[in-house]
């Protein structure tokens, strides 16, 4: 082979890898140019790709061991061993030697590519601290520093998937989340990522109120983000509750939850947020009687104390809308009040409950909190 036709040989394995063919396109430029069969395996000797005319063996792991037939090389990346690449059927041993080492190179460049982010200091931490490895913050603080993290006093967990338009999920998809989470989230300090699975955990400092407020907003723009930096890239996600360090994994735990019914309610490419569930998160974790009466007092907190404040009766009001089945002139005339009078403070309910009664989630919340308060009160 001359040197112009090996020179033309890398270029075109270049502009496959541009074009972003990956790995199984490498392989057929190798078939087509040497002729024969090619195999394509990871490091376990797992099937990866085939390509070519020629007879191919189920694994090349007895060409590598024992000296069968056919001619393999590994493939690498750096000092990373990714698989084998091997062909079968050729005659001219040093052409098709150096024509695999070539193409070879150009799959270990695609391979780390979508090979999983390796772990760091900072991971094995945030880990440890999901498993409930620390028992005081003191001990936490401690083995923070000894990885090189500087803990904030609070942190809430941002639970992140990714879907590719047509095709599974690649680990590649989750690196570009990874990067997103990272621009999306830069202002808020040090943060702490971790992946498990096909899920991205971020856990951003939340040290006063705005900063988790910020949190929530930067995560729901995400599947924006997404859609115009990656438009094959459908981005989900859970935001968790604003947990001190040592109570990280209850953090996570909404945000998975939260991932995990929004995904359910809303469907794909939506981020939501635990504390914006209401009677969802209720359901989805088979709450007790007394995480429901919490849940009914805290939905309702907020018109008892400005009723209270004002004189006003909009608990009343929402709960008679509810017991005559939504019907504003039963409630007016039960209320002994115009019509229009029970449209406004429907309109304040809406308002000060920060839940729409037009929305049907938001309905649901109301009227579970209204339910589980009359069931207390009656006991």
């Amino acid at each position: 082979m001359t040197p112009e036709k090996i020179v033309e040989f890398t270029e075109a394995l270049a502009r496959v890898a541009a074009s972003g063919g990956g790995p199984k396109a490498l392989a057929a430029h190798l078939a087509q140019t040497a002729g024969g069969g090619v195999l394509l395996e990871d490091a376990q000797w797992r099937h990866i790709a085939t390509a070519g005319t020629g007879e191919v063996p189920a694994s090349a792991r007895e060409t590598v061991e024992s000296g069968a037939a056919g001619r393999a090389t590994r493939v690498t990346a750096g000092n990373h061993e990714l698989g084998w690449l091997s062909i079968f059927g050729t005659n001219s041993a040093a052409q098709t030697d150096l024509l695999l080492r070539l193409t070879a190179a150009a799959i270990g460049v695609e391979l780390a590519r979508d090979a999983p982010a390796p772990r760091t200091r900072t991971t094995d931490f945030w880990e440890a601290l999901l498993q409930r490895s620390f028992h005081d913050a003191g001990a936490a603080r401690e083995e923070a520093q000894t990885h090189g993290v500087t803990l904030a006093p609070y942190y809430v967990a941002v639970a992140l998937e990714a879907e590719s338009s047509g095709d599974a999920r690649k680990p590649s998809d989750l690196r570009e989340v990874r990067a997103l989470a990272c621009d999306a989230f830069a202002s808020a300090g040090d943060l702490g990522l971790l992946e498990r699975g096909p899920t991205l955990f971020v856990f951003v400092p939340a040290g006063r109120t705005v900063d988790a407020s910020n949190a929530r907003t930067a995560a729901s723009l995400l599947p924006k983000s997404a859609a115009r930096r990656a438009p094959h890239l459908r981005v989900s996600g859970g935001v968790g509750t604003v947990e001190p360090p040592v109570r990280a994994r209850e953090s996570a735990t909404a945000a998975e939850a939260a991932l995990a019914i929004g995904r359910r309610v809303y469907g794909s490419g939506h981020v939501a947020a635990y504390d914006d569930l209401g009677a969802y998160a209720l359901i989805y974790e088979g709450a007790g009687v007394e995480r429901l009466r919490a849940f009914a007092s805290a939905v309702l907190a907020p018109l008892r104390a400005y009723d209270e404040k004002h004189q006003t009766e909009l608990e009343r009001t929402l709960k008679l809308y509810f017991k005559v089945g939504q019907n504003v002139k039963t409630a007016a005339a039960e209320l002994n009040v115009h019509r229009h009078t029970v449209f406004y403070r429907l309109r304040q309910i809406g308002e000060i409950c920060s839940r729409s009664l037009e929305n049907p989630h938001d309905q649901l919340t109301l009227r579970l909190a209204v339910a589980v308060d009359e069931l207390h009160d009656s006991i």
